[in-house]
């Protein structure tokens, strides 16, 4: 880096984003590591190895990671074939599989399920009457059931896209030197697209890992890593840190490990799609296209249930825990926007300041690593992707810990939860922006300075209105995760200072369903009413980049 480059502002930007990582992702993320090895008594590892419970917290969390991403892979896989090659009655359903995911938070899709499976549920009752008793959705049941029928759209988004990419010409080929269409599928098309499905259900594999909200929701006896995380910290609150420090490490670690193995597993070969003529869907009939539709609207219809539920259930009367079906009211809604308002103020307003901070912060970052490279450059790429591998948990364990006193401290204020939420959706906001800066020419820059613009007006100018796309984009997104976020505000919240999710937590932990439900169905509001904006008025095409 010469002199002259100190004389531009993005040399000191770079210092500046560097410092602010270094203090709110490393600086937690060390502190955890480091309170593991030498925090009060026993090094926690040591601890680890002789407590039973830790020990099976971490093996069921692996089993139920296995056995969640194995199902997903199951029914996302055969979807996402069926969508890209075929054309069917209720097709144009599947479309909506993204968006269901985007706007149904995790812990509003468990309380659905235990209105309708739970011991109190709809069908659990209805089918009592009949003397049918079905097994307790409590536990492992619930918990594969509820998690494999939300993250397998996370397989069917990747494996359809890699289909829709794949060169129908090649199968084509394969078939005309006599291959059988069943075989040329298995041996052309699935060798291509494997390192998608591989990414998809590994990402499925850490989602599981990291899921908080249904695993404390649904486990009931069946003890997880992530609720142990949490058990430890609230138990034990910033006093003696080394149990819960070395659990989250655990965590952080098994993350690590499986993206590493995604990255050595793709190394290992050499994938490629090469970007041809995609198969034209071709129209099913007959028994087929019934048998197709069927299982593609089960699927869609399981995965619309919380949403139609959570609808009713707000206008639901009932006395406590028990659910009135068929009467209706307004009161559960009043409560929500007269009676106890605060929850409802307090997601717009934290999760509305860390949308501007994160796709501020991320846009600019962006535009040093991609434009501006230098020594720092790099660190700076690396450091901002770390939240990836973080859990809501983990998380918050971290900024309990690193904030509770000292040069920053910040626990019991309003500032730890924005925090929060910034560092976890932080990549949302990188990921979009490096991806729109790669395809800006540097010349369209180097024309505006070279007329006598300086280096800020230029971005300023010229630049940023060509990201406007992208930012948008990551806004939106970075909007709906933020506020529909459990994990981590959960372990950092205070008094008088609870959030739409938390709220929903707590109404259902004291078994008031029809009330939770009415926040449920607003903060599925607050998160679908952006959304409906943006992809419809403005046109911002939300998954463009994911």
């Amino acid at each position: 880096m010469n002199h002259s480059a100190f004389r531009t502002p993005w040399p000191w930007l770079s210092a500046l984003a560097l410092a602010l990582l270094g203090v709110f992702v490393l600086y937690p993320l060390l502190y955890i590591f480091t309170a593991s090895f030498v925090g009060e008594g026993r090094s926690g590892w040591l601890q680890l190895l002789a407590d039973r419970q830790s020990l099976s917290a971490i093996g069921n969390t692996l089993l139920l990671a296995t056995v969640v991403t194995l199902f997903s892979t199951l029914i996302g896989v055969p979807l996402a074939y069926v969508s890209a090659r075929y054309r069917f009655r209720g097709k144009l359903f599947i479309t909506l599989l993204p968006l269901i995911t985007l706007v149904i938070p995790e812990v509003v899709t468990a309380q659905t399920w235990l209105m309708i499976l739970g011991n109190n549920g709809v069908i659990t009752r209805f089918l009592k009457g009949y003397g049918i008793f079905i097994p307790s959705f409590y536990g492992w049941f619930g918990l594969i059931t509820s998690m494999s029928f939300i993250y397998y759209t996370y397989v069917y988004i990747g494996t359809v896209a890699a289909i829709g990419k794949f060169d129908a010409q090649l199968e084509e080929a394969a078939q005309s030197l006599g291959t059988a269409p069943a075989r040329s599928r298995i041996h052309v098309m699935l060798p291509v697209i494997r390192p998608a499905i591989l990414a998809s259900a590994l990402l499925v594999f850490t989602m599981v890992i990291g899921n908080f909200a249904i695993s404390t929701i649904l486990g009931h006896n069946v003890r997880l890593l992530s609720v142990a995380i949490y058990q430890a910290a609230v138990a034990e609150g910033a006093s003696n840190l080394t149990m819960q420090s070395t659990l989250a490490s655990i965590s952080v670690l098994i993350v690590m490990a499986v993206l590493f193995l995604n990255r050595r597993v793709i190394a290992r070969g050499r994938y490629e799609i090469v970007q041809g003529r995609g198969a034209r869907p071709q129209p099913l009939r007959g028994a087929q296209g019934v048998l197709v539709s069927g299982a593609a609207g089960i699927v869609v219809a399981i995965s619309l249930l919380p949403l139609v539920t959570i609808a009713v259930g707000a206008f639901t009367v009932s006395r406590g825990p028990v659910m009135r079906w068929g009467e209706w009211t307004l009161d559960n809604m009043a409560r929500v926007f007269i009676t106890a308002p605060g929850p409802l103020v307090n997601s717009i307003l934290y999760a509305g300041i860390a949308t501007v901070i994160s796709v501020a912060f991320s846009t600019l970052v962006s535009y040093l690593v991609v434009k501006k490279p230098n020594l720092m450059t790099p660190l700076i790429d690396y450091v901002s992707a770390i939240p990836l591998a973080l859990s809501g948990t983990v998380l918050g364990v971290g900024l309990l810990a690193s904030f509770n006193g000292g040069f920053l401290a910040l626990t019991g204020t309003s500032t730890i939860i924005v925090l929060a939420y910034v560092i976890r959706r932080m990549p949302f906001g990188m990921r979009n922006g490096q991806a729109i800066l790669h395809n800006i020419p540097n010349s369209i820059e180097e024309a505006s300075i070279s007329l006598g613009s300086p280096p800020f007006r230029t971005f300023l100018r010229v630049v940023l209105p060509m990201m406007l796309p992208a930012v948008a984009s990551a806004a939106i997104l970075t909007w709906t995760t933020t506020v529909s976020e459990l994990s981590a505000s959960l372990l950092v919240y205070s008094g008088g200072r609870e959030t739409l999710p938390i709220q929903i937590f707590r109404l259902i932990d004291s078994g008031l369903m029809a009330y939770a439900s009415a926040y449920g169905l607003v903060l599925v509001a607050v998160i679908l009413v952006p959304v409906v904006v943006a992809t419809t008025l403005f046109k911002v095409d939300l998954f463009a980049s994911k």
